[in-house]
């Protein structure tokens, strides 16, 4: 697959929306309308590509509402992710690891074609972003950018000649494990506690340098405390580290939260660390059962690093249980109306929703780059 088969948009632009009547609709002010929509509002991390491949779910149509109401798939949709206003996110492929690695690079390509084959059928409502330059070009005509992104290293443990199988440029971060442990290092899920050697493999250590050679961003979400450090040591500290999806351990310890030490060490590459919506890895006792439970999570990065360093990762159609008010993706400007009412600045919104991630992706991939 060469560069060229990246689909280019034709020019117009989608139909003004009434903020009025979204502000009445989710019961919130203007103001957050206004917010969400005005500002750039990049989620690091969605599944929306899951349900297609699954059942055949359109993401190009709205839908009424999530399957059973919130829970696991169809929180997304296009139409419903112009409504609240996101303007970019980190489209993922996530591979089967049950299937032996040749056939996993195979199904990767496949599905990598597919996923631009659905950018192509959307008539320009969605642009291919390799950098900010096309981020901002989609942005500018009012189209939703598709960050390509591959949950998952294992997918690639195949690939002829590495991540320079993968088209230049396409790819925006790799995850370096998933929910399983693989020939890269450890997963943090605790039925691979098992596995003796919980940290970064040789040839994990050799993928985290390849990424960097390729300015492809090194995700730490998922991986297993040791693996992390691991990773942490092999990387090319100029760089920025991200964790796509996860919440913290300062407030509700978790095998899949970070740690308040984990938090420094990619902050001190002036990455990023975007906060999941499932309530299973952010709710804790005593605690909210809305929205500022993804607010106490993202302030207490905050109180550790600054507000620099936090971002959005809901995990939109990854399996996941978010809370109610905040179940699809037509819904941040409830969650921007909750930032207010918390008094954050309208300075340090804009960087949670998305300035913090062009910070760091500007400095992985300068514009210069492409």
């Amino acid at each position: 697959m060469s560069d060229a088969t990246v689909p280019q948009p034709p020019s117009q632009s989608p139909p003004a929306l009434d903020r009025d009547q979204i502000a009445l609709r989710l019961g919130v002010s203007r103001d957050a309308v206004d917010l969400a929509h005005d500002l750039d509002l990049i989620d690091l991390h969605i599944d929306l590509f899951i349900p297609p491949r699954l059942w055949g779910y359109d993401p190009l149509v709205r839908h009424d509402q999530a399957l059973g109401g919130r829970y696991f798939f169809g929180h997304l949709d296009l139409p419903r992710m112009v409504e609240g206003g996101v303007s970019g996110a980190m489209w993922s492929i996530t591979t089967n690891p049950f299937r032996p690695p040749l056939l996993r690079w195979h199904t990767f390509q496949k599905n990598l074609a597919r996923l631009l084959q659905l950018v192509e059928d959307s008539a320009g409502a969605l642009q291919i972003a390799r950098d900010i330059t096309e981020y901002k070009a989609a942005r500018s005509r009012g189209a939703h950018a598709v960050l390509v992104s591959i949950q998952g290293g294992n997918a690639l443990e195949a690939a002829p000649g590495g991540l320079a199988a993968l088209p230049p440029g396409l790819v925006t971060r790799v995850t370096l494990v998933h929910l399983t442990s693989s020939v890269f290092g450890a997963t943090s899920t605790p039925q691979s506690g098992l596995r003796l050697d919980r940290g970064l493999s040789r040839k994990g250590h050799a993928l985290v340098e390849e990424l960097d050679h390729h300015r492809i961003f090194v995700d730490l979400a998922h991986i297993h405390p040791d693996a992390f450090w691991d990773a942490v040591a092999a990387h090319d500290r100029t760089l920025p580290l991200i964790a796509t999806h996860t919440g913290v351990d300062g407030v509700r310890p978790h095998w899949r939260n970070l740690d308040d030490d984990q938090l420094r060490a990619i902050a001190q590459t002036e990455g990023t660390v975007g906060i999941i919506f499932s309530e299973a890895f952010l709710k804790r006792p005593g605690g909210p059962v809305d929205g500022t439970m993804v607010l106490e999570h993202m302030e207490h990065v905050m109180n550790i690093v600054g507000d620099d360093h936090v971002s959005v990762g809901s995990d939109y159609d990854g399996a996941i249980v978010p809370p109610k008010d905040i179940a699809t993706g037509d819904t941040f400007p409830r969650l921007v109306q909750q930032m207010l009412q918390r008094g954050w600045s309208a300075e340090r919104i804009a960087k949670v929703l998305g300035g913090n991630f062009l910070r760091a992706w500007a400095a992985l991939r300068p514009p210069s780059a492409s």
